[in-house]
């Protein structure tokens, strides 16, 4: 067995393993939960051991703790932020709902270290956790974590995702396709307006996340137990959120009601919702890039994605769109987070949300996977898939919608049967509604140009 020590808290003693940092609280937690082996994310730890930094810089300013206990918590809430003391939170993720064993965790890892490094008492509840309680450090590291995530990796990822997409419309833009509407033939279009569609679907997800953001900058610090800011000096909240706001070049600001930001997790159920929009898109793209590229022979067979791995254990030479099929995955991951975290905004029980650690580990979950699909997506399918040309013209050749066009000059009767006859015979139209109509070859040519129709209006 391995070696352990005697540690106690209010409730009695309690045997830890001798070489954790951690303290009776966070065993009782590791034994009280052994539930799914999930632990906190390292994204919401750093910000935890920012939101501790700040705490102790913002209690040595109002004079409420020493400058040795200050600079010792903040040396180890460093350590912290840098990811080196990951490995001390081992508490199971379906913990308590207010997340207080991790707050606890945290209080007494940085006590061990800050008392062990600087040989003064550091103690977890009355001076790491100063001014605290878990039900405003949760939600705050909640909220910080989030807001690190996605300005330093989706929107960027996002944003690349966005330029790749838009690069490659503008190479396609004269590349003319057969447009589908219900799987089913429809007029024409070109590649660059069909991959036009997709990056404005990716730049309004960017504008929606944005505009989530700033609820999420909002930040319930100072609330302590209830919202009222009881045992929390006046000045301790704003002075935190202006440290976090010095670390990060984050705007964070204290909460214009602490009691929302404290019983409620609205911010982070609408930040979520941004989030499932943009995997609908992203989902959406990937479905498109599957059907465009597949066959070879008997599918659409438009563009052939990049060939990347072997695609069968059993057919030799079959070759599958993984990339946008992982996306997929990750999208319908992210739609499941997103009903998980609705459920948990809706468990705000008066002056407290009672599932925060499962809205904080679904929410900054969705963001790390978007950013990485996004990536993924861009970089090792769109960027790289080559147009079959000659399918693409084929097909739109024998298009019978194409047809459409003349339906000012002959009625849409005629051109329905001029389409069927060209479909059944598998002719192109431009040949069957010169058999069936006086109109002369040359203008048929102009106004059944493909070209011309990806232009829209009419064609006089």
């Amino acid at each position: 067995m391995s070696k352990t020590r005697i540690v106690k808290d209010s409730m009695g003693e309690l045997a830890v393993p001798e070489s954790a940092c951690y303290g009776a609280q966070t065993q009782r937690a590791i034994d009280n939960f052994p539930v799914s082996g999930l632990t906190m994310p390292p994204a919401f730890l750093q910000a935890l051991g920012r939101v501790k930094l700040a705490c102790a810089r913002a209690n040595q300013k109002i004079s409420a703790l020493d400058d040795a206990r200050c600079q010792a918590i903040v040396d180890v809430c460093q350590s912290m932020v840098a990811g080196e003391l990951d490995a001390e939170f081992p508490v199971d993720v379906f913990q308590t709902g207010s997340g207080t064993s991790t707050n606890m965790n945290a209080n007494e890892v940085i006590s061990h270290l800050a008392s062990r490094q600087s040989n003064i008492d550091v103690h977890p509840n009355d001076h790491v956790n100063m001014s605290q309680s878990s039900n405003d450090v949760i939600p705050t590291a909640i909220h910080v974590s989030a807001s690190i995530a996605c300005e330093q990796r989706l929107l960027p990822a996002l944003v690349h995702l966005e330029n790749i997409i838009s690069s490659r419309a503008t190479e396609l833009v004269d590349v003319v396709t057969t447009g589908r509407t219900h799987l089913m033939d429809a007029m024409p279009v070109t590649l660059g307006q069909e991959l036009g569609g997709w990056a404005a679907q990716i730049r309004s997800g960017i504008d929606r996340i944005q505009q989530a953001l700033p609820a999420m900058k909002k930040l319930a610090i100072g609330g302590t137990a209830v919202g009222t800011g009881i045992n929390a000096p006046e000045a301790f909240g704003p002075l935190v959120a202006e440290s976090l706001a010095q670390q990060t070049g984050l705007r964070f600001s204290v909460a214009d009601d602490r009691f929302e930001n404290m019983s409620t997790q609205d911010a982070a159920v609408s930040l979520s919702g941004q989030l499932k929009t943009v995997a609908v898109s992203l989902m959406k793209i990937s479905n498109d890039l599957r059907w465009m590229n597949s066959g070879p022979l008997a599918g659409i067979g438009e563009i052939a994605l990049p060939a990347l791995q072997p695609g069968s254990s059993i057919m030799p030479g079959k070759v599958n769109p993984v990339i946008p099929e992982s996306v997929a995955m990750v999208c319908a991951r992210v739609i499941g987070n997103d009903a998980s975290i609705t459920i948990a905004g809706q468990s705000g029980n008066f002056q407290l949300n009672v599932m925060l650690p499962l809205v904080a580990y679904d929410l900054l979950q969705s963001i790390d996977l978007l950013a990485s699909a996004s990536r993924l997506l861009a970089d090792k399918a769109i960027a790289g898939f080559t147009v079959n040309h000659a399918n693409i013209k084929n097909a739109l050749a024998k298009n019978p919608i194409l047809v459409t066009a003349l339906n000012r000059v002959i009625g849409y009767e005629l051109g329905a049967k001029i389409a069927k006859q060209a479909y059944t015979e598998g002719r192109a139209i431009i040949d069957v509604a010169s058999e069936m109509t006086d109109i002369p070859r040359e203008e048929l040519e102009r106004l059944l140009s493909p070209e011309n129709l990806t232009k829209g209006g009419v064609q006089d």
